[in-house]
């Protein structure tokens, strides 16, 4: 098992995880509900269907199909199921606590399960990427439907527009270190 690939996949969850939590607690119960039309989703929909997925995904992870027979997932979609700011951060923390669970209970005993999916086997390195771009895919468009609906209040997850040049040399003004990209901004999340 390589420990530090391990730990680098969750640095890159709890990095993504950041960028939604800085998202929602940029919005209010109104601008989680807004949805561009009828057909797209809002960031509540977006949230419901990865509490979902994350709940099916990783309750159980090492013993049973990723997809659970009590997961309903065409209703995740449904635009009324979330109704407050509060329902969604409850969703939205209760499906990361149980993906973080899921991954600190992986260790060199059982890293060689094959990690079922709709009765498709994934080693465990597979099962976390396909859920790691999975979530990235859906947290992007959070991040893009929040900026949207902010427009000029937004304030940016990263290198603010016009900025590239004050952060590329306040980076290069330090020593050379081997650190994980998102160090600096995961113990720095507030």
């Amino acid at each position: 098992m390589d420990k530090e690939y391990l730990e680098s996949l969750k640095k890159q969850f709890q990095y993504y995880k950041m960028l939604g939590d800085k998202t929602i607690d940029q919005l209010n119960d109104n601008e989680l509900l807004w949805q561009y039309n009828s057909e797209s989703n809002s960031i509540a929909i977006m949230v419901n269907h990865l509490w979902g997925n994350m709940m099916s995904r990783w309750t159980d992870f090492l013993v049973s199909d990723g997809e659970k027979e009590w997961r309903s997932r065409d209703l995740e979609f449904e635009d009324d199921v979330i109704k407050s700011k509060k329902e969604l951060i409850n969703k939205w923390e209760k499906g990361w606590q149980c993906l973080f669970e899921a991954l600190n209970s992986i260790n060199k005993e059982n890293f060689e399960t094959i990690i079922y999916i709709r009765n498709q086997g994934h080693t465990i390195i597979e099962a976390i990427n396909r859920q790691l771009s999975h979530y990235s895919y859906h947290i992007g468009q959070i991040v893009f439907v929040g900026r949207m609906i902010k427009g000029n209040d937004w304030k940016s997850l990263s290198i603010p527009k016009g900025r590239s040049s004050d952060y590329n040399n306040e980076k290069f003004s330090k020593e050379k270190s081997k650190i994980h990209f998102t160090d600096e901004m995961l113990n720095n999340k507030k």
